[in-house]
C-alpha cells in the first residue's frame, strides 16, 4: 500500500515501512504503529477498583444557579462536585442541601483560595474525606494572577492543618494550569511533579512526614482525544510520583489520586456537537488509565457558560461508559500491551527530564519564564501541524459549516485562561469574508467534484464562502457562469488544467478577476494554489485580503 501511495520508493526497502509509520509527538517521542515485546513494563499499577468517581465542575456566579445545577448533578448520578469560586461566591447557598458527608467537594478559587476554604470548612457537619480545599499556590501563579511566594507558602500550611482537623485534603496540584497554556504531555507531567515535590518540601518544613503531607494531595490532569497519549500520561504520572515517594523516603505506599477532566483547550466554539464525541474518547481514556475521579466538560462549554442539556449529556457520557461499556470493571486494562507500556516509559522518561530542569531553574526562587518559554515552543511547534492540517480538527479546520448556528451561551471566564487549539481558524469564522470566491469548476461534476469540495472545505474553514460555476463543457460556459467576483479558484482534473487552464484563467481575467487560484499545484498562470500540506491559515488569509 505505501508503494502504490508512494510513500515508499521502489528502492527502500522493506524495513523502512517503520520509519513511515511511526509518528512523533510534541516531546519528540516516536510512537510506532505495532508495540513490540521486550520492552518496559509499569510496575505502579492504578490503586482504584470499580467504577471512578463522576465529578462535575459547578461554575456558575449566580448561587441560587450553581445550587440548582449542583443538585440536578447529584440527583442524575454524579458523585462529587467541583466548584469553581470566587470572592464574591456565597458557598454556604451554593452548597445549600447537598449533603457533604456524601458527596466529596474540590474548590477552585484561585483568587480567594482562604476565603473561600474558611467559608466551605465553616458550613455545618462533616465532610467526605475526598474533599479538598483545592489549594494550589504555583498553579494560580503560572496562570498570571498575583501571588508572593512567602504568602503562599504561609496560605498552604496553614489550611493544611485546618484541613487536617477536619479529616480531608487541602492540595489539588493543578497540572491544567500547564495544558491550558498549551504545554506538551511531558511539560504537564514535569510541572506536576515539580510543584508536588514543592508542596511536600513546604509541608513537612512545617512538620508534616512526608507520608501525611503526600496523603493531604490530590494531582489534576488533562484527558484529550488522543486516547493512548492520555491513559499513558495518567500511567506515567502515577510512576513518577511513586519514585518522588520512594527517594523521599516513603516506606508504606501513599497511592497517587488523580482526576482527571477533559481538555478545555481541545473543544471547539463551531461545530460544538463534535466535543460530544472529542469529550467521550478523552473519557475513555481517563477511565482505561486509572483517573480516580473524572470531569467531562460539557459539550458546549467553548461556547459560554454550558446549559442544562450539555451538563445532562457530560454526566451520562460518565454512566455510559461505566454502565454499559463497563469499562471500569477491570483495573489498568492498557497494563501489559507493549505498545501503551512503552509509550508510558518513554513519557515517564521525558516527564522526569523536564521535572529536574524545573528543579533547577528553582533553585535560586520561582521563575516560571523559562517553561512559559518552552510551552511557547510547543505551541508554535503544534500551531504549525494545525495550519498545515496536520492535525485536523473537526468543523474547524476540516469539514466546517458555514450555515451552522452556534449556541448562544453567557460568558465564561474560564475559558479567558486557556489557549484553544482552533483559536486562529475560529477567528477567521468570527469575522467572516464579505465577498464569496468563485469556484471555477471545469469539467463535468464527477471530473470537479474532488477538488471542489476541498477548496471549498478549505475555504470555509477560514469564513470564506464560494460560488460555484457548476458543470462545464468550456471557457464560454465558464465565463458565462461568473458574476464579477474579485478572487477566482480554478477546481477540475489535471488533464483539464493542461487543455484549458491557462484559456479559462485568462478569460476570466479579462471578465474582471483580479486574483486566480488554482486547486492543486501551482502553475504559471494563477497567483496562487491551493493544495495538501499548504499552510492553510497563511492562505486563507491572503485570500481574504484579496476579498477585502
Amino acid at each position: 500500500m505505501l508503494r502504490k501511495t508512494r510513500k515508499l520508493g521502489d528502492s527502500d526497502p522493506d524495513s523502512a515501512v517503520w520509519d513511515k509509520l511511526t509518528r512523533t509527538t510534541l516531546d519528540g517521542i516516536a510512537v510506532t504503529p505495532l508495540g513490540l515485546p521486550g520492552g518496559a513494563v509499569s510496575v505502579v499499577r492504578p490503586s482504584r477498583q470499580g467504577a471512578w468517581d463522576i465529578r462535575s465542575l459547578v461554575a456558575d456566579p449566580d448561587a441560587k444557579a450553581a445550587n440548582e445545577a449542583a443538585l440536578v448533578d447529584l440527583d442524575g448520578g454524579v458523585t462529587s462536585l467541583w466548584l469553581a469560586a470566587d470572592e464574591a461566591t456565597d458557598v454556604a447557598a451554593t452548597l445549600k442541601d447537598v449533603l457533604l458527608d456524601l458527596a466529596p467537594v474540590v474548590l477552585d478559587a484561585p483568587s480567594a483560595t482562604t476565603q473561600v476554604a474558611e467559608a466551605f470548612l465553616a458550613l455545618p457537619g462533616a465532610k467526605h474525606p475526598d474533599s479538598n480545599l483545592g489549594i494550589d499556590p504555583l498553579g494560580v501563579m503560572l496562570r498570571d494572577i498575583p501571588l508572593a511566594v512567602d504568602e503562599a507558602v504561609a496560605e498552604l500550611q496553614t489550611l493544611a492543618r485546618k484541613a487536617d482537623q477536619h479529616d480531608i485534603r487541602a492540595i489539588v496540584v493543578d497540572a491544567t494550569a500547564a495544558h491550558d497554556l498549551g504545554a506538551s504531555d511531558a511539560q504537564e507531567l514535569g510541572w506536576s511533579i515539580a510543584v508536588g515535590v514543592a508542596y511536600l518540601r513546604w509541608l513537612t518544613d512545617h512538620g508534616l512526614s512526608v507520608e501525611d503531607a503526600a496523603r493531604q494531595v490530590e494531582f489534576r490532569y488533562a484527558a484529550t482525544d488522543e486516547q493512548f497519549p492520555t491513559i499513558a500520561k495518567l500511567r506515567a504520572a502515577r510512576v513518577l510520583w511513586s519514585r518522588v515517594l520512594e527517594v523521599s523516603g516513603v516506606e508504606s505506599p501513599v497511592a497517587q489520586r488523580q482526576h482527571a477532566v477533559t481538555s478545555r483547550p481541545m473543544l471547539s466554539k463551531y461545530d460544538p456537537y463534535v466535543n460530544m464525541l472529542r469529550g467521550t474518547v478523552a473519557a475513555f481514556a481517563a477511565g482505561v488509565g486509572g483517573a480516580d475521579a473524572v470531569t467531562v466538560l460539557p459539550f458546549d462549554s467553548a461556547n459560554g457558560r454550558p446549559d442544562g442539556f450539555g451538563r445532562r449529556i457530560a454526566r451520562n457520557v460518565n454512566h455510559l461508559l461505566i454502565d454499559e461499556s463497563h469499562v471500569a470493571a477491570v483495573a489498568d486494562p492498557a497494563g501489559g500491551a507493549y505498545a501503551v507500556e512503552q509509550l508510558t516509559a518513554d513519557l515517564a522518561a521525558a516527564g522526569w527530564a523536564e521535572f529536574q530542569q524545573l528543579e533547577a531553574e528553582w533553585e535560586g526562587g520561582h521563575d516560571f519564564d523559562p517553561f512559559r518559554a518552552r510551552i511557547a515552543a510547543v505551541v508554535e511547534k503544534r500551531e504549525a501541524d494545525i495550519a498545515r492540517r496536520k492535525r485536523p480538527l473537526t468543523g474547524v479546520s476540516e469539514f466546517p459549516n458555514l450555515a451552522e448556528t452556534l449556541p448562544e451561551r453567557a460568558d465564561d471566564p474560564l475559558n479567558d485562561r486557556v489557549r484553544r487549539y482552533g483559536a486562529s481558524f475560529e477567528a477567521l469564522r468570527d469575522a467572516p469574508a464579505t465577498a464569496p470566491v468563485f469556484l471555477a469548476t471545469l469539467g463535468s461534476i464527477a471530473q470537479h467534484t474532488a477538488r471542489a469540495t476541498f477548496v471549498s472545505n478549505l475555504l470555509a474553514a477560514g469564513g470564506i464562502a464560494v460560488e460555484v460555476a457548476g458543470p462545464t463543457a468550456g471557457v464560454d460556459e465558464l465565463v458565462a457562469a461568473y458574476d464579477g467576483q474579485q478572487v477566482v479558484c480554478l477546481a477540475g482534473t489535471d488533464t483539464a488544467y493542461d487543455e484549458w487552464g491557462a484559456a479559462a484563467a485568462a478569460a476570466l481575467r479579462e471578465a474582471g478577476a483580479t486574483h486566480v487560484i488554482v486547486a492543486g499545484k501551482p502553475t504559471e498562470y494563477v497567483d496562487d494554489s491551493a493544495a495538501m500540506g499548504i499552510d492553510a491559515l497563511a492562505f486563507l488569509n491572503r485570500t481574504r485580503e484579496k476579498l477585502a
